[in-house]
């Protein structure tokens, strides 16, 4: 059996390793272009910023060091130009030298990944403006922090958002600009708040809705708007597009935004030819829809797939689709999610319902319990979870991946309230903050909660059920404090004969409030998210 790999890292990588333990008798090959087969791409911000110390730590296998493992032939610095599916052979070169050469195959996996999107705009050419995708882009970024006074990124995704933090680590004045209107684009806006304050509130100078016409000699980058940026080093983080020039020229079937299709077993429209990674679209473990998804984890397990099916056919474990569970963390806040979001929804058209608590990351008591904020979402039908967002200082990572299993195990909103979950209060709540969105979730499916997810305008008919303190240091435009101790002895205050929206700090007691107050024969709305997500 001769394998024949394009591209390392992930899915290259793993499909490689895979495919030695289950046979020690194959041909197995590794073409890279580049010199590193199996780097620790994630981390390369880290080391920018030098939380990752030594650069070594992020190559996990050299050349030599997998080829020694894994008693494979690693040929890195060659190119794959083409290929022949009818002779089952692909035409490299080596670049080093220009000599080009044949190489023969019975299983092709492609592996090539991603590159960073780079816009056709002037001047996005000039030195000191970088992408970030190798140990050596890296490097060159690097070499011209060490003298750069500024820093501007372009693009407040994942990757951009990775940077800011890691270059304000170094000292340079740090800009992020981003087209959206809200950076994170995954993350649904009122979420993405809480990652801009973090921003602005360590110093980092941040524009929203911005688009780029074109960069300056001297390094100004100029914007639609009229901004104009003056900078040491610009970063570029405006996206991917995956490397499918080779299965294009070779006819496979590719998705609407070019990438490579392929069916549970990572096969492409060839059987002989499989697909992993960033390159890839695979079916949405949700909704059934493709969809690409250039993370790692799903890389990782591709190549895994494809080494089993290649040496045990049906009997290999498919792989059973993507959910897209991602986080960041910007200073001192996190934002994960899982699934899909309301944006997400909305532009598809799917119907969905949705809830947002503010829960304590363990038990309140404890010191240092910090806020999550957590939204679900669900379909209106069944109640079957379509997704989670999560935002905060602690405990976050912790709850959607509790909710990605779920999705994985296509549980319901029902399964949340009795998740049996892990308490003591260092650690959690009695009531964990899953629970707590079940709860909820449930509640406003019953009508028991008839949910407002903004501020009404300031003539409408609010009652901040907070402490009287509390309303008066941080004050609800519009709105009549009435406490919640006080409130069934006030209901008088409140007219009868329009709609009241109720509102308290994390959303919990508005909702307690909303109760009373339907039970009195009032028309009471509880406004998601409390003064915490709205204010």
């Amino acid at each position: 059996m001769k394998i024949l790999i394009i591209g390392g890292v992930a899915g290259g990588a793993s499909a490689a390793a895979r495919a030695r333990r289950l046979s020690e008798t194959a041909e197995i090959t590794i073409i890279e272009r580049g010199p590193d087969v199996s780097f620790a791409n994630c981390g390369l911000p880290y080391h920018i910023g030098g939380e990752i110390e030594n650069r070594s730590a992020l190559a996990i296998q050299t050349p030599e060091s997998l080829s020694k493992l894994l008693n494979l032939a690693v040929l890195t610095h060659t190119e794959a130009i083409s290929i022949d599916r009818k002779n089952k052979s692909i035409l490299i070169r080596d670049l080093s030298s220009g000599t080009a050469s044949t190489v023969t195959y019975d299983k092709l996996i492609l592996a090539p990944g991603a590159s960073p999107l780079i816009p056709d705009l002037p001047g996005i050419e000039l030195p000191r403006v970088h992408s970030l995708r190798t140990l050596q882009d890296m490097d060159r970024i690097m070499g011209d922090l060490k003298s750069a006074k500024s820093a501007l990124i372009l693009g407040g995704g994942f990757i951009g958002l990775e940077m800011a933090e890691q270059i304000h680590h170094l000292g340079a004045k740090t800009t992020l600009v981003e087209r959206n209107p809200q950076v994170l684009p995954p993350l649904d806006p009122e979420l993405a708040k809480n990652l801009a304050t973090a921003l602005s509130s360590n110093g980092i100078d941040l524009h929203l809705a911005e688009s780029l016409t074109h960069i300056e000699p001297g390094l100004t980058a100029c914007f639609a708007s009229g901004l104009r940026i003056q900078t040491d080093v610009i970063i570029l983080s405006v996206g991917v597009r995956p490397e499918n020039f080779l299965a294009k020229d070779a006819g496979l079937t590719l998705g609407e935004k070019g990438h490579i299709r392929v069916n549970p077993f990572q096969q492409t429209s060839d059987p002989d030819i499989y697909a992993a990674g960033d390159v890839v679209e695979t079916k949405d473990a949700i909704l059934g829809s493709y969809r690409p998804l250039p993370l790692g984890g799903p890389a990782n397990r591709q190549g895994r797939t494809i080494a089993d099916h290649i040496f045990k056919g049906e009997k290999a474990l498919p792989y059973p689709g993507s959910i897209g569970t991602a986080i960041v963390r910007v200073f001192d806040q996190t934002a994960a999610v899982t699934g899909h979001g309301e944006s997400f929804l909305k532009r598809n058209a799917i119907p969905y319902q949705t809830v947002t608590i503010n829960a304590a990351s363990h038990a309140d008591y404890y010191p240092a319990a910090e806020t999550i904020t957590l939204k679900v979402l669900w379909t209106p039908e069944t109640g079957r979870i379509l997704g989670a967002q999560a935002v905060g200082k602690d405990g976050v990572d912790k709850r959607i991946d509790i909710i990605a299993t779920g999705i994985r195990g296509q549980m319901t909103i029902d399964d949340l309230c009795h998740l049996e979950l892990c308490y003591a209060p260092p650690f959690g709540s009695a009531k964990d903050p899953v629970n707590i969105a079940g709860f909820a979730a449930c509640n406003l499916r019953e009508g028991l909660l008839k949910p407002i997810y903004d501020l009404p305008k300031p003539d409408s008919q609010i009652i901040d059920v907070r402490p009287a303190a509390k309303a008066q240091s941080q004050p609800i435009p519009g709105a009549k404090n009435i406490p919640l101790l006080q409130l069934r002895s006030r209901l008088c205050e409140i007219d009868s004969s329009q709609s009241v929206f109720t509102i308290c700090q994390m959303g919990k007691t508005s909702y307690f409030a909303a109760r009373i107050l339907q039970q009195n024969g009032f028309d009471a709305h509880s406004i998601i998210g409390g003064a915490h997500l709205n204010l």
